[in-house]
């Protein structure tokens, strides 16, 4: 069965605007041909917070990452902040990611040749912020996250907490219209964990979107819906 999700209006005064919106997506995989997606319908507007949870190999990260255009779906179609994924050439597609998606990698992704105050503001750069705004804004940052000592150290030298600290903070710095989280407490101790659920519920306060991988029910109940994923395929909304 597929079964469509349309998110209520958001709990805040942020224009009623849907900033990401998915129908039947699904993607299967070579050359096998297994389905690991199958016909996904989402509708998450300004300023609403999704948790996505199910077993381990169900399609989850598969989902998110088509649902911010780092991977092509094999049918079906992924709409971001009004552009529609699928019209655009890759070129433009990277562009409306730089400019509207927020990704928390699961493996963090962090360059190994920047500080990490210079990692977490390449966003901004990227946006033609000034480097010396760009990096006071990345360091207030890593500072409500508890990283302030840490900015001026290479990924190398953080924990894997601290690491996933970092990769949490490069995709909000930018404030991007949807932020897409893939397991964000998942290397976290629950001090740290609570830094990232109120700085996720803040974005949200402040009108992202945020949809949200996760494994922990404690940190998908901050959210404001849940859908659960089986298979490949959204089961219920809780």
């Amino acid at each position: 069965m597929t079964l469509t999700v349309t998110l209520p209006p958001p709990r805040l005064d942020v224009a009623a605007s849907d900033a990401l919106v998915a129908h039947d997506l699904s993607k299967r995989y070579r050359p096998d041909g297994r389905l690991v997606v199958d016909r996904v319908s989402l509708r998450v507007r300004r300023g609403d917070w999704l948790a996505i949870m199910g077993p381990s190999g169900c399609g989850k990260s598969t989902l998110l990452q088509m649902l911010g255009g780092l991977t092509t779906p094999t049918s079906g179609t992924v709409r971001v902040a009004g552009t529609s994924l699928g019209d655009c050439s890759e070129s433009r597609r990277a562009r409306v990611r730089r400019r509207h998606v927020g990704y928390v990698f699961q493996r963090y992704n962090l360059i190994d040749e920047l500080r990490v105050v210079d990692d977490v503001s390449l966003p901004l750069r990227l946006n033609g912020v000034p480097g010396r705004r760009a990096r006071a804004e990345a360091t207030q940052l890593l500072e409500r996250l508890g990283l302030a000592h840490r900015v001026n150290a290479r990924p190398g030298e953080l924990s894997g907490g601290e690491q996933q600290r970092a990769a949490i903070a490069r995709a909000l710095v930018a404030r991007p219209d949807v932020v897409l989280a893939d397991e964000p407490t998942g290397a976290l101790d629950s001090a740290a964990a609570h830094r990232v659920i109120d700085l996720l519920r803040n974005a949200s306060v402040q009108g992202q979107t945020i949809v949200m991988v996760t494994h922990d029910a404690s940190v998908a109940a901050a959210a404001h819906d849940v859908v659960h994923m089986v298979d490949g395929a959204l089961q219920a909304v809780q």
